[in-house]
C-alpha cells in the first residue's frame, strides 16, 4: 500500500511502478547512507515461467536534493538488459549501467549484474551466497545492489481497503493480517558515504521515479522529425501520499510531476480525505481541514530535525548527522512520534510502521490528539539482513508460501 499500485495508468504496468522508498544512515556503517528504490508490486515467487524483472525499456532514478528546492542535485540512474532464456524459461539475471549526474554532467559509475529471481533449491542454490555476490563498487564511492527482494513493506491492506477497517479494536492491538507476506519486489539499493552528499544543514531529500520513453513524430523544414524524450511515469517520496492523500482524478498527474510542482496538490494535505473517512466511520473527531501540521510533516520538514524551508516539496528529508538509535530493523517502530529521531519522518527505515504512524499523525499525534490507530500490522514477516542491501531474500518460488496443499 505504500505505493503499490496506487494510480490508474500505472496500475497497468507494474514494471515501472515504484512502491517504496527508503534513506537511513546505516546502522552497520554509520558513515554512509542507505537508498532503497522498490518497484514491481506483489510479485508472487512462484510464477514463472516468465518471472519478474526490470524493465529494458524503462529508465530507473534515484534522486537526491540538497537544498530543498525539490530539484534533483544529485542523480542516479540504472539500465537494464533482458537476456533470452534456455527453453521455454525466462533468464532472470539482468546486466545493469548506474549512471551519475551531478551539474548537467553525467558518468557511469558502475556497472553490474541482478542474481537471479529465487526460482527454487534446483535452479537456484545456495540463494543467500548467491545474491551477496551481487554488491557491486562504485567508482564515485559506495555500493550498489539491484534485483529481487522480499517486499519489506507490511500492512493489512485487504482490511484497510474494506473501507479503513480494523480486524481488532482501534489496531494498536495486533490481530492483523500482512498482505505483502510471501510477496517480493524488485529493489535499487546506494549506499553512500555521507561525506559525499552531506549539507550545511546535514539535510537531504530523496525520491525515486520510473521514465519511459515517448515518440513524437514532428516536421521540420518539411521534414519528418522522430523524437524519443523520457517521461516520467511514477514517482515516490513519503510513503502513502499519492495513495491517500492525491484524490484518484489527479493521481495521474501528481506521478508524472517533479517535486517541486507539490504546491499544486497542497490543499489536500490541509484538508485531508482520510480524516473525514475516518470521522465518517468511526466518529473520532479527528481535525479535518487547516492541517499546516501534516504540511509541516510531508511538505517542509519537522522543524529542529529536518526542515528544509518554507517552499512545500515531496521528498524523503534524512538528517544526516542523527545516527542510528539501534541495529538494523530494531528501531522503534513508531519513529519520531514513539521518541525515535533516527525514524519517519525523519527518513524511513524498514523496520517504520509509517501506516500506523501516519493515521496517528492524521488523527491528531503532532498537535495533541493521541489516538493509537493502526492496521495490527507492526513488523515484516522476514525481517532484515544484518549488512547490505539489509533487505531480505524473496521466498523461494518452489516453497510457494502461499500455496495449499490438497489433498
Amino acid at each position: 500500500m505504500s505505493s503499490h499500485r496506487e494510480a490508474p495508468e500505472i496500475s497497468k504496468d507494474p514494471v515501472a511502478d515504484s512502491t517504496d522508498v527508503y534513506a537511513f544512515v546505516s546502522p552497520d556503517r554509520p558513515g554512509t547512507v542507505t537508498l532503497i528504490a522498490n518497484v514491481i508490486p506483489g510479485e508472487d515467487p512462484a510464477a514463472g515461467p516468465n518471472w519478474y524483472t526490470f524493465s529494458p525499456t524503462a529508465r530507473y532514478n534515484i534522486f537526491l536534493d540538497r537544498n530543498g528546492d525539490g530539484k534533483a542535485d544529485v542523480s542516479y540512474r540504472f539500465r537494464f538488459t533482458r537476456p533470452a532464456g534456455q527453453f521455454f524459461l525466462g533468464n532472470t539475471v539482468q546486466q545493469y549501467t548506474v549512471t551519475r549526474v551531478v551539474g548537467g554532467k553525467a558518468s557511469v559509475v558502475a556497472q553490474g549484474e541482478t542474481p537471479p529471481d529465487n526460482i527454487g533449491p534446483r535452479s537456484t542454490p545456495n540463494y543467500r551466497q548467491l545474491a551477496a555476490s551481487k554488491v557491486f563498487p562504485l567508482s564515485s564511492g559506495g555500493a550498489v545492489f539491484a534485483g529481487q527482494r522480499d517486499d519489506g513493506f507490511f500492512g493489512d491492506i485487504g482490511d484497510i481497503f474494506d473501507l479503513v477497517a480494523i480486524r481488532k479494536g482501534i489496531g494498536n492491538e495486533g490481530g492483523g493480517r500482512d498482505f505483502f507476506a510471501g510477496y517480493a519486489v524488485h529493489s535499487i539499493a546506494l549506499q553512500l558515504p555521507i561525506a559525499d552528499v552531506d549539507t550545511s544543514s546535514h539535510v537531504i531529500g530523496v525520491w525515486s521515479s520510473t521514465d519511459r520513453q515517448v515518440t513524437r513524430v514532428s516536421k521540420w523544414r518539411g521534414e519528418k522529425v522522430v523524437s524519443n524524450p523520457w517521461q516520467q511515469v511514477s514517482r515516490l517520496a513519503n510513503p502513502l501520499v499519492n495513495e491517500v492523500i492525491i484524490p484518484t482524478t489527479r493521481k495521474d498527474e501528481w506521478n508524472s510531476l517533479g517535486p517541486s510542482q507539490e504546491s499544486r496538490f497542497a490543499p489536500y494535505y490541509r484538508t485531508p480525505i482520510l480524516a473525514a473517512v475516518i470521522n465518517q466511520l468511526y466518529h473520532l473527531n479527528i481535525k479535518e481541514d487547516n492541517r499546516d501540521d501534516l504540511v509541516q510533516v510531508l511538505l517542509t520538514g519537522v522543524p529542529k530535525l529536518n526542515n528544509t524551508g518554507t517552499t512545500l516539496v515531496d521528498e524523503l528529508r534524512l538528517n544526516l548527522s542523527v545516527k542510528p538509535t539501534a541495529g538494523i530493523c530494531q528501531g522503534n517502530r513508531l519513529g519520531v512520534i514513539g521518541g525515535d529521531l533516527a525514524g519517519y519522518p525523519n527518513g524511513r527505515r524498514l523496520e517504520d510502521d509509517v501506516i500506523d504512524i501516519d493515521e496517528q499523525v492524521v488523527a491528531g499525534a503532532l498537535i495533541g490528539t493521541k489516538i493509537p490507530l493502526g492496521d495490527g500490522v507492526n513488523a515484516d514477516d522476514r525481517g532484515c539482513l544484518a549488512s547490505f542491501p539489509y533487505e531480505s531474500d524473496p521466498q523461494s518460488g518452489a516453497d510457494n508460501t502461499k500455496g495449499q496443499q490438497k489433498p
